[in-house]
């Protein structure tokens, strides 16, 4: 008798969305890596959504605005955070609920059996929202894919808008336009894809110092 062991576990997104009555910025990703799900934190991770200090969009956030935020797990780091997001009307709704990952890292591709968040729902419930900020391009199961499964489902699709990097997107909703920004991922795993971009190898060469947590502050500071 043979027995089949799945080598899969069940992952849910341990923060409900982040949004007040008057945001106007979504931050939209995918899953946080598999140590927030089961509340295994590093030492300068912070409980909170994209708290993970290695793969952090407050890393990027900090550097823009001169935050001079903590990095660990007190009560202070959650709060500083809350009050930039409610300061500048930026929400955080990443879109999958909970998926089966095989791998203990926080890669996209090993995510299967993924329920997501209905998104279009929080649009509909907070009518202030004018963008979605996607945390990743349009590859397989990063948001932008995510979300246009989404739209699918309700007969509705993206239009481009721009094709330049970061492409940018609307969709018609409810008597108004929403605007969609695909930002490079704040994965250390997207440096190789922003190393082949033409625009980075421009400014690289221009200035050898340059490097891709410099074009990812050079990319955010627009939309944050």
């Amino acid at each position: 008798m043979s027995y089949f062991v799945s080598l899969y576990v069940l992952h849910k997104h341990p923060y409900p969305p982040f949004i007040q009555k008057n945001t106007k910025k979504l931050i939209v990703g995918t899953l946080p890596p598999p140590r927030f799900s089961i509340g295994e934190l590093l030492e300068k991770d912070v409980n909170f959504c994209y708290g993970s200090y290695y793969n952090s969009l407050w890393l990027y956030m900090d550097k823009i605005h001169q935050l001079n935020l903590r990095y660990d797990n007190s009560k202070e780091a959650i709060e500083e955070r809350k009050a930039f997001l409610i300061k500048h009307k930026i929400g955080v709704c990443d879109i999958v609920e909970s998926a089966e990952r095989n791998k203990i890292d926080a890669s996209d591709l090993g995510m299967r059996n993924i329920k997501l968040r209905n998104i279009l729902g929080y649009l509909r419930e907070y009518p202030s929202i004018e963008t979605l900020l996607f945390i990743g391009g349009n590859s397989k199961n990063g948001p932008e894919y995510f979300f246009r499964k989404h739209l699918k489902e309700y007969g509705l699709k993206l239009e481009l808008v721009s094709n330049e990097i970061p492409r940018e997107h609307q969709f018609h909703f409810q008597g108004r336009y929403i605007q969609t920004i695909s930002l490079t991922s704040s994965s250390g795993s997207a440096n190789r894809a922003i190393g082949s971009m033409p625009l980075y190898k421009q400014l690289k060469a221009s200035n050898p110092q340059f490097n891709t947590f410099d074009f990812r502050v050079m990319q955010y500071q627009e939309y944050f």
